[in-house]
């Protein structure tokens, strides 16, 4: 076995030469983060400030958004801070630090998801019964969940993390991730192994497993109920299953490139990929939302061009 050592920082490969082209890609991606927080940070504020959307929908969206600006805050000053840098290289309790933040942000996601499609399946399956079902304390107890449990399980990941002991410090990434310093244990990993299968299992595939039978539900009510229902299904559902469908295909490439030799891939693409759902969605969603909903839409165009 070889010897082992307290690991005080970690250093990067995956980072290549730019030369001059960093500063553009750091423009970009400055101009990427900077957009990203404007536009949620300008739902999160109009729903906040419009007694109109404060509806169990809006909340849910707002949780979302909140979640989009943590995750984005856990990656981008990172990145921008490393595109500029010679050295690629990171302390190991930042790296933990960064590995919460963004772990926390993809299992909130994933829980927000779920939990708004079971708002969209109460709404459009029993609309007489929604405001019975889908009180103001069921409102906040969900919201609750969607932070509470997650928080909960990437503490643990993370302490089972943080008493291996590592052979090495390199990671083939752009950021800290969790299965690239489970990689670099000396010894067997078996409890975080079983800990994240068992998580999985139990939770992620419960979630899953709900939204498909809501979104099933939903579809069946499109297809027997009336046109007025089958308008209000499309409109409220279709913001849903792009974004669900958005992460899950980020979160797909995440996990492939992670647990799979991709050295074969052009680098480029690699980046792009382990990128993407980290980017994409943080600007997808407050785009989707704030365009296809047309509550959201005409007070941020009343608040941009004064009464409409």
């Amino acid at each position: 076995m070889t010897n082992s050592t307290r690991v005080s920082y970690f250093t990067f490969t995956a980072y290549f030469d730019l030369g001059l082209f960093k500063y553009l890609f750091f423009m970009i991606i400055m101009c990427f983060y900077i957009v990203i927080l404007c536009a949620n940070l300008l739902l999160i504020v109009v729903i906040c400030l419009n007694r109109s959307l404060h509806e169990p929908m809006y909340l849910f969206l707002c949780s979302l958004f909140v979640n989009e600006l943590c995750g984005s805050t856990g990656l981008f000053p990172f990145l921008l801070l490393q595109i500029l840098s010679d050295i690629h290289t990171v302390s190991a309790p930042f790296c933990y630090l960064q590995i919460f933040c963004l772990y926390t942000y993809a299992n909130v996601q994933f829980y927000n998801l779920a939990i708004m499609s079971y708002d969209r399946y109460l709404a459009i399956c029993y609309p007489l019964q929604y405001n019975t079902r889908m009180t103001s304390n069921k409102v906040s107890m969900l919201i609750a969940v969607t932070w509470l449990f997650p928080l909960l399980h990437v503490v643990v990941m993370i302490s089972l993390n943080t008493s291996l002991q590592l052979c090495s410090n390199i990671i083939d990434r752009l950021y800290c991730d969790n299965y690239s310093i489970v990689k670099l244990a000396c010894y067997s990993t078996t409890v975080n192994n079983v800990y994240g299968l068992a998580y999985t299992f139990t939770v992620l595939i419960v979630l899953t497993i709900l939204i498909f039978y809501t979104y099933m539900r939903i579809l069946k009510v499109c297809f027997c109920g009336s046109k007025q229902t089958r308008q209000k299904a499309v409109s409220t559902c279709t913001p849903h299953l792009a974004s669900l469908l958005n992460f899950a295909f980020g979160c797909f490439f995440e996990v492939l490139q992670s647990r799979f030799n991709m050295s074969s891939v052009p680098i480029v693409l690699r980046v792009i990929l382990s990128l993407y759902f980290l980017t994409c969605q943080p600007l997808f969603n407050p785009l989707l939302y704030g365009l296809n909903l047309k509550k959201v839409r005409m007070i941020c165009k009343s608040l941009f061009f004064g009464k409409i």
